[in-house]
């Protein structure tokens, strides 16, 4: 397929293809532009909407997985974990894979891995196997994640790129939204097995997406030439970059803060406070709607009229707020206070992660135009990584408590918010602002 890809000259209106030779002018170039725009932020949302896809459709499950595979929850929610850390290692791999050999060929590389990891989940037999095909499928998911990113990055910068990364919130988001919902439902008519059936069939039909409509955005001038030893200097250098890391580390803490959410939330609100699947997908699904709103508000309201890093800066306080409350809500504090503040306390902790975590991505990602793929490589590795790591911590106390969970999100929280004062210091550069 020729790779004639999307220029960021289409989408700052100037007619181009992707070797710089002027297309058609005229309403008719405008109109093919805006579709091909089109095209390609629904090719990418349905790429960043695959993990959250893959993780949240089986969350309504895990109780039950744990009953049929005679399993503790502990090792249960390692079946999260190893989804989790194989997507981080993966982008690893991937990210400077297509700075060498552009985007489209290791993307459909990972994409046909992970629909053979995902049939092969299917047919699991013990807890072991299941965490290993989950491990697979996390590292062939990364292809999706790192590459969604270093696209956006080869498309758009500055004020554009922080505007794009909250539409695909809108778009991935959706994912959250009716996938633990779909799952509760798939659960009605069968088994836990049935899920991984269903995500087999979204894996092939976006493969088959991917490989039609979404073109190369890294000419072949502008590629890395190098092997491994030229990746992970490149890596070294961005990590010596302490602005980019501050904004790395403090993304990817928020980010664990939110999966200690995901990981917990299935026992604390149908094991400790005894609601049904459907109640726990409904609840999952409007903390979900709050994050969208909150990033579209970010993107559409926010980005170009207040510094990037004071919506940031918001964002992450309000985080702690939050995480704090559900310390002192689920311990006791405030007596027995039932589900519904609980509830509204994850609200508004997964509201604030509309703020904190596409600015994290555009405001890292706004200093690494020589090498977007390896630098969406570290901050979807370090996200996964810390986010894998903060998943067996929400079970340490078993199921019968809230407890860890919220522990876990508060150093989460405090963490993000030091790295973010620490290592970014946004007040000796006025704000990093669009």
């Amino acid at each position: 397929m020729p790779e004639s890809g999307v220029s960021r000259a289409q989408h700052t209106h100037i007619p181009t293809d992707r070797t710089g030779i002027p297309a058609a002018t005229g309403p008719t170039a405008t109109a093919a532009a805006r579709r091909t725009g089109l095209l390609v932020t629904l090719v990418l949302g349905g790429l960043t909407a695959l993990p959250p896809l893959s993780m949240d459709m089986y969350l309504p499950a895990l109780p039950a997985v744990t009953d049929a595979l005679h399993a503790p929850a502990a090792t249960v929610q390692l079946t999260l974990t190893a989804c989790l850390g194989g997507m981080a290692l993966g982008q690893v791999v991937v990210g400077p894979m297509s700075d060498r050999w552009g985007r489209r060929r290791p993307l459909l590389l990972g994409m046909v891995v992970y629909v053979l990891a995902t049939a092969l989940c299917v047919f699991a037999p013990t807890t072991e196997l299941l965490i290993g095909f989950r491990l697979l499928q996390g590292l062939a998911g990364a292809a999706g994640i790192v590459i969604a990113r270093a696209v956006v990055r080869d498309m758009y910068d500055g004020v554009e790129m922080a505007r794009f990364f909250s539409t695909l919130m809108l778009i991935s988001g959706v994912a959250p939204v009716i996938a633990p919902l779909i799952g509760g439902q798939v659960l009605r008519f069968t088994d836990w097995r049935g899920i991984f059936a269903v995500l087999t069939v979204v894996g092939v039909l976006l493969t088959l997406v991917v490989w039609k409509w979404l073109h190369e955005t890294l000419p072949p001038e502008e590629r890395h030439t190098g092997g491994v030893g030229d990746a992970l200097r490149t890596m070294r250098g961005l990590l010596g970059d302490r602005t980019f890391t501050g904004y790395m580390v403090a993304g990817s803490l928020a980010f664990a803060a939110l999966f200690a959410y995901v990981s917990a939330s299935p026992f604390v609100v149908q094991e400790i406070y005894g609601a049904s699947p459907q109640t726990f997908s409904l609840l999952f699904g409007i903390n979900s709607i709050g994050l969208i709103t909150v990033g579209q508000i970010n993107g559409k309201i926010l980005v170009g009229r207040i510094s990037l890093d004071k919506a940031l800066g918001f964002g992450l306080g309000v985080i702690v707020l939050a995480a704090t409350a559900l310390l002192l809500m689920t311990s006791g504090a405030f007596g027995d206070v039932g589900l519904v503040p609980v509830a509204a306390g994850l609200f508004v902790l997964m509201s604030a992660m509309g703020l904190a975590m596409p600015n994290t991505n555009a405001l890292a990602l706004m200093r690494t135009k020589h090498a977007a793929g390896s630098a969406s490589a570290l901050l979807g590795t370090s996200s996964f990584l810390i986010g894998a790591i903060a998943s067996p911590l929400v079970g340490i106390a078993g199921d019968a408590t809230a407890v860890p969970m919220a522990v876990v999100q508060l150093v989460c929280a405090v963490g993000a918010m030091a790295c973010f004062l620490g290592l970014c210091r946004p007040w000796q550069r006025g704000g990093a602002r669009a």
